[in-house]
């Protein structure tokens, strides 16, 4: 199992950072956040990490001038998170004030472009944060939006860090900026026009009376607290270990090909639907939680064009919603499910349309205004999965190519499918598990129609915590993060 990559030594930073602003005056005005946008669970940002080779590298100096350019159109990004104010008390809104993202340039001569990728995929490690300026605030809403960091490598190559607020762009959006941004460099003008940039994000607000006519799972239910610890708290509690596995586009298809021949009533199912199906099953058989537990799949489905009227083309806000497949622990992990649980998470896909984004949206208009600091996502035993696939991030080309490789700056306990550099039908699995059950989990994604060599319980190892920690009071104070 590749462990990842450490990077010794610290970053030689080339001076403090410098805020870049737009190069050209822009807007000055609070911009409204949806409900979508504000989710007390997207109070983070999204960090992207991208390596060129040296013959893929740009200067840094052509970077932060590009940068400049793509801010005029996207100036938000630029400016600060606030509170709201009025009948938005609660929520954030961002003062365009420009200014300017921060961006710091540093050196790691001893690391080159190549060490990413040994082993034939990048890991996270902990060390990788180093990658990324820290911001010394005293709190998320101090942080500027958009964090920038261009570390120069000793083969000439470099890697280029982003931290992008999720409060302000979903992946879709992330995706629109980064190309922005890179054809600024390129002085690609033809490529500059396709859609105008839109910032509204009105189209989203709640109705008046809020109308939730959906029971919302992918929400916790206001129910009475169990002193029992939950399958998150546990997992929390123990060593993890990332892991990172890679299906190229002809594993994917062979994968779809072996789901579909075991369940011929099963007649079709999209890559996504075969790949997070097999990876729940995978994860549930792995942790072996009591069969009754009710475990649940959470993953991100573009609302976009489900809405009445469709989110124009342009618009960079958070346009996701959560989809929720749930099941009990037993029947996810029978060796006869695969497409039982395919059909879960097409379900849980066609159950978003209009009126239930509309649902969604005036839930959380009703949790903001009430009790309890809002709607919180249901992660008691969870697995999340955010797909980064066939959004274009791996395209990103500054002038000199596309980048070796793009991931994510850390690995975390939610699961991300990174798109595969040179393969646009691949996709790496990424997700932290507990140490003991690495090999298990990898095991059950790459055989995940095979009857398992390994004796089925009736709630094994977690099972076992939980019996004999029942009594210990449940944890606090984390927050699982969900990138688009």
């Amino acid at each position: 199992m590749d462990t990842g990559l450490e990077i010794s030594g610290e970053v030689q930073y080339r001076g403090d950072p410098v805020l870049v602003p737009p190069r050209h005056p822009t807007p000055r005005h609070a911009l409204y956040l949806s409900n979508l946008d504000d989710q007390r669970f997207l109070r983070f940002s999204i960090k992207y990490l991208y390596v060129f080779s040296a013959g893929a590298a740009v200067p840094a100096d052509a970077l932060r001038s590009a940068l400049a350019e793509a801010l005029v159109d996207y100036y938000p990004l630029a400016g600060r998170l606030r509170p709201g104010d009025g009948e938005e008390e609660g929520k954030l809104a961002v003062d365009c004030n420009a200014e300017g993202a921060l961006f710091a340039e540093g050196s790691l001569p001893g690391l080159a472009a190549a060490d990413f990728l040994r082993g034939g995929g990048a890991t996270p490690h902990k060390s990788w944060r180093k990658l990324l300026y820290r911001v010394d605030a005293h709190g998320f809403v101090a942080v500027p939006p958009l964090v920038v960091q261009v570390t120069h490598l000793g083969c000439g190559g470099m890697v280029l860090c982003t931290a992008i607020n999720h409060c302000l762009c979903d992946g879709i959006g992330t995706a629109q900026f980064l190309h922005a941004w890179a054809r600024a460099a390129r002085s690609d003008i033809a490529g500059s026009g396709d859609h105008p940039v839109v910032h509204d994000r009105r189209a989203l607000r709640p109705r008046c009376p809020p109308r939730v006519e959906f029971t919302h799972p992918e929400y916790c239910q206001d129910a009475v607290a169990n002193d029992k610890p939950t399958l998150l708290e546990h997992l929390l509690g123990q060593p993890l270990s990332p892991v990172s596995l890679t299906f190229t586009g002809a594993h994917l298809g062979h994968l779809k090909k072996q789901l579909l021949l075991s369940a011929p009533v099963l007649k079709c199912c999209t890559s996504f639907e075969a790949l997070a199906a097999t990876v729940w099953r995978a994860w549930v058989r792995a942790l072996d939680p009591p069969a009754a537990l009710r475990v649940k799949l959470l993953f991100s489905v573009n609302a976009r064009r489900h809405l009445k009227p469709e989110l124009p083309h342009g618009y960079y806000g958070n346009g996701f919603v959560l989809g929720c497949a749930e099941s009990t622990a037993g029947q996810v992990a029978a060796v006869a499910a695969p497409a039982t649980v395919i059909r879960l998470v097409q379900e849980a896909k066609e159950r978003v349309d209009d009126d239930y984004v509309r649902s969604m949206v005036d839930l959380l208009e009703e949790r903001r205004v009430g009790a309890g600091g809002g709607a919180k996502p249901d992660l008691s035993a969870s697995l999340v999965i955010s797909a980064w696939t066939r959004l274009g991030l791996e395209d990103l080309d500054f002038g000199a190519g596309t980048p070796a490789h793009m991931g994510p700056l850390t690995s975390e306990i939610y699961c991300v499918f990174v798109p595969v550099a040179g393969d646009p039908g691949g996709v790496t699995v990424l997700v932290s598990v507990p140490q003991a059950a690495t090999d298990k989990f990898e095991h059950y994604c790459c055989n995940p129609v095979e009857p398992s060599g390994m004796e089925e319980t009736d709630g094994g190892a977690i099972a076992g915590m939980l019996e004999r920690d029942e009594q210990q009071q449940p944890c606090h104070g984390h927050e699982i993060k969900i990138d688009y």
